[in-house]
């Protein structure tokens, strides 16, 4: 055994010598100066190291706002910007198809998603929601593993100086049940640079094998690990360094295919290096992070950080100033990215990463109002330098994440006057009512979110209802369903008169008085009990109710005489000219109550959004495709906006476009939006003013888009031919720019003659617009690749399921419609240009096997062998061929694959009473292959694994032998 390693390593070294591209790790210091250990000269020295003297590219971060790719919420990896090199998508014009080798340090977010470190930041010394990335690549094969792990044993050993010693590597040990050899090449590569057999370790898939996705790219990968014992004791090993070797391709039937062109994909964190070369056991006492806890200390008077976990972190002091300084690192980066607290989404989770720093920093650290803001010029000092955004937009992360933390404080401390009301009230053993964790979750921007209200109990050691919350779980969505279904009809009506103050846009509290109750069942009640769901009727409301296509607010209200009560408001309708407030009571509610309202701000705000976007869109339409052109319909929440229009033919690709072009250019004239209520006489006899089939109040409310509204109504002016002039009883923005962008996503004819739209505004329109981009540099990228031509089967026949992948990913993408519809025009033709060429392709290959197997075999009535092919359909055509110029023999092929796979196929001889089945003669054959068959009486296929093809084969023979 010592005399193969030997043997290999000494293999291995003369192969490094000779590699024209790399000359070898040099034995000599590359420096007399001590190593690097502040962390901006840490990093500064990995990209140096890869630039100077191993001749890589140096490229910058990429957002951690993933542009064009809406399978992540954020940037999570070093390797997401360079997907389209991985996957061939690459557009070959673009700058990144000449990519060889690159490095960087790319910015990273895991939270939220598949990868996520958010609740596990603070309890342990390691995890971060952000953290920096250092990394190099290598693509198309321009070096492999030789040189990769040579390069990064040469920075660790050599520019770091982390002794030897310290060091130990992983790789991949193989997987018996996937058919995957151990990668004994990285192994024998780390024993040729020094590394003790005694620090090589193997491990399984789990651990060393890297998969980018289901299907896609993948490979062995090889780990390097440091030992904080340092020799004493027992090993404790840390990652510090995977290296990826993307050699194979997962299909989507779960095998695995070699790679035409393999990648390098490494990374290491940055945190956990700086951590190392500064002797430290923690990454937050690194100088990336003493800043922030200082200035923690400083602005809040708590104890000092003392780095304890577990129990031993009394009162959670340590914790917090963890979860502190990390979040509003998150924070300050994703801000400056473009990314800001929402709804939904990755806003969503920066939401529930602000909440979390608040709760923590106010509730823990006892931190002053506004203390978040005041840490960002310290995230700017610690790493502006490296990502300049935050430099230039220091000012408005500081304000923004003011703002929201001054909101959630407020929805904070009403929240924990409820919870310790509602805890005084339980016995010892009671769990927490479900109404009441409902109710402040259903509350909107105004309330909790059901996850932290579990949070907040289970610190308490108190337990949730699960089974009640559950109960009014699957109520609402069946009321939700229902309510769907009701938006059909169109039935609701609102009385202008009973809005006013919506009119006005308070956003503030309003008291009212209830007037009335009423049951799920309409019936009229005095009061209503805990839990129950009810209808109220008050004297006067701030709420708005849904009407002309546009979805009521939601939102809470609480009784004057008891604040930290919350009863949350899902909806409101107009039933008979009555608002009526649907509400779930979590106590008791009776009629003669004072009450308080609360609307959803966030809710209210996505709705004017999609108001004033649909006006536009209807002012675009009329533009571009004619004034005859009619509404017959809308509907608007603020996730998107449904419109049906009346169109005499369905809509271009180009008429698309031009009404998306028209809105974009409204919203960047940034016009005021006016509003006024006028006598309804003056709006009878106004060209061009949009009003709906029905009957207005009197008088009626004006929206008009740039123009005031006395000159829209001018019947001398012309304006409202000019610009968006409608008749709305409903919640507008007051500026078009507001609106920031609107992307029509779908597109549907309803009935001859109406076409419904479906579109999206602000940050959603604005990701379609890049996943649109991505898809059409996709497709131009497919487009070269066609063009080329394929030098072999498997090469066109992957070509043809790119085809059909990208077909499937511009079918379902949100993305323009406009876009979609030319590009699946476009790949239309290309699938069809793709099938065409593999089936060249295939039949050009199957007659030329059928050729050799015949010189090989004289005529007889059985012709069993193996056929060297990568495609199961080449593998029939030449039983097909063969059969065809012998027909009187039977035939069957095996033709060995990748990790001991065998493709078989047959087909037996032409006759009027056949001996024997072809199905049934390759299910004998799989079947000793452990495999599976299917086909014909004529003609079969199937496919197995056996390390025996032989056996295979004598089987084959035997089979057909014994039938005949």
């Amino acid at each position: 055994m010592a005399a193969s390693v030997a043997a290999a390593v000494g293999g291995l070294r003369r192969a490094i010598r000779r590699s024209p591209s790399w000359l070898g790790p040099s034995r000599r210091p590359l420096s007399s100066k001590p190593p690097p250990t502040q962390a901006t000269a840490v990093r500064d020295a990995f990209l140096s190291f890869f630039r100077d003297r191993h001749g890589h590219r140096l490229v910058p971060s990429a957002s951690v706002r993933p542009r064009g790719d809406p399978s992540l919420l954020f940037v999570n990896a070093g390797m997401n910007q360079f997907k389209p090199i991985f996957l061939g998508t690459v557009d070959p014009r673009s700058e990144m198809a000449g990519f060889r080798r690159v490095a960087n340090s790319q910015k990273c977010v895991r939270a939220g998603g598949r990868h996520s470190d958010l609740e596990d930041v603070g309890r342990d010394l390691s995890h971060h929601t952000f953290f920096e990335m250092l990394g190099n690549w290598a693509f198309g094969g321009e070096y492999f593993k030789v040189e990769a792990c040579s390069m990064a044993w040469e920075l660790l050993t050599q520019v770091y100086q982390i002794p030897e010693d310290r060091l130990w590597v992983s790789y991949f040990g193989g997987d018996p049940k996937a058919g995957l050899d151990p990668d004994l090449e990285s192994r024998d590569i780390w024993l040729s640079l020094g590394v003790p057999a005694s620090h090589v370790l193997s491990f399984g898939p789990q651990e060393n094998f890297w998969e980018m996705g289901d299907t896609g790219p993948c490979g062995p990968c090889t780990e390097i690990h440091y030992d904080l014992a340092g020799g004493v004791g027992a090993p404790q090993l840390v990652e510090l360094w995977n290296l990826v070797f993307m050699q194979y391709n997962r299909e989507a039937d779960g095998s695995l295919q070699p790679l035409p062109q393999r990648h390098v994909d490494t990374g290491m964190g940055l945190e956990r290096l700086v951590a190392v070369l500064q002797g430290r056991r923690s990454t937050y006492d690194t100088d990336l992070f003493s800043p922030l806890l200082n200035a923690i200390h400083q602005g809040c008077g708590a104890p000092p950080y003392l780095g304890r976990v577990g129990a031993a972190d009394e009162g959670r002091t340590d914790m917090a100033y963890r979860v502190v300084a990390d979040h509003i690192r998150t924070l300050s980066i994703c801000i400056a990215d473009g990314v800001s607290t929402g709804m939904s989404g990755a806003p969503l989770v920066l939401r529930r990463i602000l909440r979390r720093a608040v709760r923590f920093s106010t509730e823990v650290l006892r931190a002053p109002p506004g203390f978040l803001g005041s840490l960002v010029p310290v995230v700017v000092e610690t790493l502006g330098d490296t990502y300049p955004e935050l430099q230039k937009n220091s000012a408005q992360i500081a304000n923004l994440v003011s703002e929201d933390e001054a909101a959630f404080l407020a929805s904070l401390q009403r929240g924990r006057r409820i919870i310790d009301r509602t805890l005084r009230r339980l016995g010892p053993s009671e769990v927490f009512p479900a109404e009441v964790a409902w109710s402040l979750s259903m509350s909107g921007d105004l309330g909790l979110p059901l996850d932290l209200v579990e949070l907040m109990l289970e610190e308490k050691g108190v337990q949730l209802d699960s089974a009640g919350l559950a109960r009014l779980a699957q109520e609402e969505a069946q009321h939700r369903a229902q309510q769907a279904e009701a938006v059909e009809e169109q039935r609701l009506r609102l009385d202008i008169h009973a809005l006013g103050e919506l009119q006005r846009r308070e956003f503030g509290p309003c008291e009212a008085q209830v007037l009335q109750l009423y049951t799920e069942d309409g019936r009229a009640v005095a009061s209503v009990g805990e839990g129950q769901r009810c209808g109220l009727l008050l004297d006067r409301t701030n709420f708005y109710a849904e009407q002309g296509g546009q979805a009521s607010d939601r939102g809470y209200l609480v009784r004057l005489e008891q604040q930290d009560v919350l009863f949350p408001v899902a909806r409101a309708q107009v039933c008979g000219g009555f608002i009526l407030h649907e509400a779930v009571a979590p106590e008791c509610l009776k009629v003669g109550d004072q009450v308080q309202l609360h609307v959803d701000k966030a809710w209210r705000l996505g709705c004017m959004e999609k108001h004033t976007a649909t006006h536009l869109l209807n002012w675009a339409l009329r533009r571009s495709l004619g004034p005859g052109t009619e509404q017959r319909g809308s509907h608007l929440s603020p996730e998107r906006l449904r419109f049906d229009v009346a169109t005499q033919a369905p809509l271009t690709p180009e008429q698309l476009q031009a009404v998306e072009s028209a809105v974009q250019e409204a919203v960047r004239q940034d016009e005021a939006v006016y509003m006024e209520e006028v006598a309804l006489a003056h709006t009878a006899h106004v060209p061009g003013l949009r009003c709906l089939d029905e009957v207005y109040p009197d008088p009626v409310r004006v929206v008009s888009v740039g123009v005031p509204v006395a000159r829209a109504l001018d019947p001398a002016s012309q304006a409202a031919l000019q610009t968006s002039v409608e008749l709305c009883c409903g919640t507008h923005l007051l500026r078009t720019g507001a609106v920031g962008d609107l992307v029509i996503i779908g597109e549907r004819q309803l009935a001859k003659g109406t076409t419904r739209l479906l579109a999206i505004t602000g940050e959603q329109a604005q990701q379609a617009r890049e996943v649109g981009q991505g898809l059409a540099q996709e497709v131009e990228a497919a487009t070269e690749r066609l063009s080329r031509g394929s030098r072999d089967v498997v090469e066109a026949q992957r070509l043809s399921k790119d085809m059909g992948r990208l077909t499937d990913a511009v079918d379902t993408a949100v993305m323009p419609q406009w876009q979609r519809r030319k590009l699946q025009a476009a790949l239309k033709v290309l699938q069809r240009r793709a099938n065409t060429a593999v089936r060249k392709l295939e039949m050009r290959q199957a007659a030329q096997k059928t050729q050799e197997l015949l010189q090989r075999h004289s005529e007889g009535p059985l012709i069993v062998d193996t056929v060297s092919t990568e495609s199961l359909s080449v593998l029939v055509k030449v039983v097909r061929q063969l059969c065809e110029q012998v027909p009187s023999t039977s035939v069957l092929l095996l033709s060995p694959q990748p990790l001991g796979h065998v493709l078989c196929a047959c087909q037996v001889a032409q006759s009027p009473t056949p001996a024997f089945t072809a199905e049934a003669w390759a299910l004998a054959v799989c079947s000793h292959m452990g495999g599976k068959a299917w086909g014909s009486r004529v003609v079969a296929q199937g496919t197995g694994s056996t390390a025996d093809l032989e056996a295979a084969l004598s089987t084959a023979r035997a089979y057909a032998l014994n039938q005949l």
